[in-house]
């Protein structure tokens, strides 16, 4: 945590402002109640009075933070900041005393107990509202340094949460990937078909070694993410033979652009899974992406029997929607409707952001 910067000491500096001011007010006034001679003395009184002042205000300082203003213990805590404002007067007064013996500024027919009394008298009110201003100044700074710590640590806090978040719903779809993989092959083994079966397992570990071994990353390009998609089409390919075709529909701008990973996946597999493998003859599935007005919007559409909104979610479907929304909140969308001509579409949308260049 960075060092917190005395702000009592910027405090006492400001009171070269009203110093400086009255020095200068006093010698004005000296210079045309003289005709042209200045009373010195009486410039440097009216400035280091001041400065005098700004010596005391490290007491209000210390009294603020011992006495934080809260409803419990309101009573205690102006209490003492009424016998703080008294012991400053008290110490101001005092030391205004001296400098005007010093400077041979006292009356001399007036006692020098009564020009005490004079002085404490007068300068009083004007010593007490002093005093309650700095007191507000710094409560209010206080305060709203407690308040930017808290949204800080609240930022960091929501960053730790969303990571933890994004974290489960990965090691959930993981395993969910996995399950739909060995079933496929169970299906391939169980039909006898070895040599299908052996190639599928060859891509599997393929795909399975880079979920493993791939780094906990939020985000990665649109063209790794096709990379990640053309080996699990590949192994579906496999268990579907020529009854599966792939179009891709990709604009060359947006390949830079950064895509929560493994989004692609869960919308492709429910393509396949609800579209291409209820059709007797060949399905197709067609994977778009361009960019719209700032947004990155990525399609995964079939052509297969259609989208019945009846039907229940999936894991894969449910965490897409949660990771976008911990990603990007309102910002992101994912869509999945029936398309025109048949079939079904899945429409992801969410602000397009590129890779920084290093």
């Amino acid at each position: 945590m960075p060092r917190p910067r005395p702000f009592w000491l910027l405090i006492a500096a400001a009171s070269l402002v009203p110093a400086l001011l009255s020095a200068f007010t006093t010698y004005l006034n000296s210079r045309f109640a003289r005709r042209g001679s200045a009373d010195w003395g009486g410039v440097i009184f009216a400035g280091v009075l001041w400065l005098f002042l700004g010596a005391f205000t490290p007491l209000v300082y210390a009294l603020a933070r011992r006495f934080p203003l809260r409803r419990k213990g309101i009573v205690r805590t102006a209490l003492a900041h009424l016998a703080g404002a008294l012991v400053m007067c008290l110490g101001w007064v005092s030391a205004g005393l001296v400098l005007s013996l010093l400077l041979n500024r006292r009356p001399l027919d007036m006692p020098l107990l009564r020009y005490y009394v004079s002085l404490l008298l007068t300068s009083l009110t004007l010593c007490v509202c002093l005093y309650f201003a700095v007191l507000g100044c710094i409560y209010a700074f206080t305060y709203y340094r407690e308040a930017r710590e808290r949204e800080a640590q609240q930022s960091r806090l929501a960053a730790q949460l969303a990571e933890a978040r994004l974290g489960a719903l990965r090691m959930q779809l993981n395993p969910h990937f996995l399950f739909n993989s060995l079933n496929a092959i169970t299906v391939l083994v169980r039909d006898r078909n070895t040599q299908a079966a052996s190639r599928m397992l060859e891509l599997l570990s393929g795909v399975l070694r880079q979920v493993l071994q791939s780094e906990k990353r939020k985000e990665i390009t649109l063209d790794q993410e096709l990379q990640f998609i053309e080996k699990y089409l590949a192994i579906e390919e496999v268990r579907f033979s020529d009854r599966l075709q792939v179009r891709w529909s990709i604009d060359a701008d947006v390949r830079d652009a950064l895509v929560p990973e493994f989004l692609l996946q869960p919308l492709v597999e429910n393509a396949i899974r609800h579209g291409v493998s209820k059709r007797g003859e060949a399905g197709l599935i067609e994977i778009a992406g361009r960019e719209s007005d700032s947004t990155l919007l990525l399609s995964v559409r079939d052509n297969g029997p259609g989208y019945f909104a009846e039907a229940a979610i999936g894991v894969g479907l449910a965490n897409t929607r949660a990771r976008l929304e911990t990603l990007f909140g309102d910002a992101a969308r994912l869509d999945v409707l029936n398309a025109e001509g048949g079939g079904t579409i899945a429409t992801v949308s969410f602000p397009l952001r590129r890779q920084a260049v290093e």
